[in-house]
């Protein structure tokens, strides 16, 4: 057990240290505009899919683009009303949804019409200015893969504010890290960016997990493809509000961690001796214990160090639990500690360890539902980056 939540912190510190070094910002000129194709995948989320179209379709691109929503369960009325907004809408019926099927199927409608560039959003992201401009001159430059800046819409609640620490430290350590040191961002599964016929190649190979966007993080680093970062281009995302929402959300995500360590262990170690160091790196990130449990689980371990006569002696879990803790407080963003929000979130931790050990032991519910994450209406931006 030492020897596992010390590599955990080493690998951790080793690319958080790496996110503190400065990555260069996106290139804005370009020489032509492609033709792009903005998707929404939508799932029973009929109160929030209207708004986050409305502001998409009136995005400053200087370029041709139109916007799919991916309708998966929503009202005849919702459908009627985005149709209205002049977004165009893919309706799918699936006996078990999941994005990857829902994002294939429309790619298969969309291919003969001409797009260069397909752009991923939830049903709740915003995009930031001149993001649609960044993405074309990213993709001008011969990249075929993008990932943005996703970061926090709302910051309504102590909980959504814990949440946007967390997405921010993600950010830090998993997409800017990487990047400064010429890895590839891990994608997020929205706020991403691809060449149309390189993404309709990539899902046609995911299939019925719910962890699509870790599969194209396999199927792209199987390929040697670079995925790039554009750290100061901004997708903004709602956080969950509470903590029931939050362990629903985590169960998901490590039932998917779960399903590609078993997956691509093997053949992550035999890529690594193939060269293919991008590929071994997203079988690492695989083994990684969620955060949120390392951090409860080393200050148990830490406690128990004093009282406990067997095993490594107090001083190496009191290293470890300062190591993470020193961690996480060089990446979250500076703006956030002269928030106040900050000191009332940080009471939340307590609670979101307690959803994470309960998304522990109910990951067999992932594969009877997709265990969507419910959104709201807020369309708002809270978040000054």
């Amino acid at each position: 057990m030492a020897v596992y939540l010390s590599f955990n912190c080493l690998y951790l510190a080793f690319f958080a240290l790496a996110g503190l070094f400065p990555l260069a910002r996106a290139k804005k000129y370009v020489t032509g505009y492609k033709k792009m194709v903005v998707l929404f995948p939508t799932y029973h989320a009929d109160e929030v899919i209207i708004e986050s179209v409305r502001t998409a379709i009136v995005h400053d691109y200087k370029g041709e683009f139109e916007i799919v929503v991916i309708a998966d369960g929503l009202m005849p009325q919702t459908n009627q009303i985005l149709r209205q907004t002049g977004a165009e809408v893919i309706e799918v019926f699936f006996e078990k949804s999941t994005k990857g099927k829902a994002l294939l199927h429309a790619m298969d409608n969309l291919k003969d019409r001409g797009f260069d560039i397909a752009l991923v959003l939830d049903v709740d992201n915003i995009m930031g200015s001149d993001c649609l401009n960044a993405v074309n001159s990213a993709f001008q430059q011969g990249y075929k893969a993008i990932q943005l800046h996703r970061t926090a819409k709302n910051l309504n609640t102590s909980f959504a504010f814990l949440d946007a620490c967390n997405e921010e430290v993600n950010n830090h350590i998993y997409r800017k890290g990487q990047a400064v040191l010429g890895l590839s961002p891990a994608l997020i599964g929205s706020g991403m960016a691809f060449d149309y016929t390189y993404f309709h190649s990539l899902l046609k190979n995911v299939g019925d997990t719910v962890g699509e966007d870790k599969k194209m993080d396999f199927l792209i680093a199987g390929d040697r493809v670079k995925v790039a970062y554009l750290n100061d281009i901004f997708v903004y995302d709602e956080k969950v509000s509470n903590a029931h929402v939050f362990t629903t959300q985590r169960t998901r995500w490590i039932a998917s961690q779960i399903e590609f360590l078993r997956t691509y262990t093997t053949k992550g170690i035999k890529e690594l001796f193939k060269g293919n160091i991008e590929f071994f790196n997203k079988t690492v990130q695989t083994m990684l214990m969620p955060r949120m449990l390392l951090l409860g689980l080393l200050f148990v371990m830490a406690l128990q160090s004093f009282f406990n006569p067997l095993g490594p002696e107090k001083g190496l879990w009191l290293t470890l639990f300062t190591s993470i803790c020193v961690t996480l407080l060089i990446s979250v963003p500076r703006r956030f500690y002269i928030d106040k929000r900050l000191y009332f979130a940080i009471w939340q931790i307590p609670r979101a360890m307690i959803g994470m050990v309960i998304a522990l032991f109910s990951i067999g519910k992932v594969k009877k539902s997709n265990l969507a994450t419910p959104h709201h209406n807020t369309s708002t931006i809270d978040n000054k980056t």
